[in-house]
């Protein structure tokens, strides 16, 4: 008998990430979070993932519009909280995948990929 084992597909392609500088309700669920996409990025694009965290920064809310619908996820650290964008002005960040996976784990992103490039010594 022999066993065919299937690799898992992504169920979700993001192409780019986004990531708003004000402040969310958390309470807020998916109609009210699709409603500030709007407000802040002018709109939910197809395969973009738009990040939202609350006052005290230990919250996170992700809105992912994914072509024919969105999804909706939060996340929440026991302890300290997402290094969010207080340093940039504006309404959003673009994110890279190695931002998003560093911000996720609660770690300080804002020196990956072309920031964190040292040209002068």
């Amino acid at each position: 008998m022999r066993r065919l084992v299937a690799r898992p597909a992504a169920m979700i392609r993001i192409d780019q990430i986004w990531l708003a500088t004000e402040p969310l309700d958390m309470r807020a669920g998916a109609d009210k979070a699709l409603a500030r996409v709007i407000q802040v990025f002018g709109s939910a694009r197809p395969h973009c993932a738009y990040l939202f965290a609350n006052k005290r920064g230990n919250r996170m809310k992700v809105l992912v519009h994914d072509g024919l619908g969105i999804w909706l996820c939060s996340r929440r650290l026991n302890r300290g909280k997402f290094h969010w964008a207080e340093v940039w002005r504006g309404d959003s960040v673009n994110l890279s995948d190695e931002q998003l996976i560093a911000l996720a784990q609660g770690l300080p992103w804002q020196r990956l990929g072309e920031a964190g490039v040292i040209s002068v010594l």
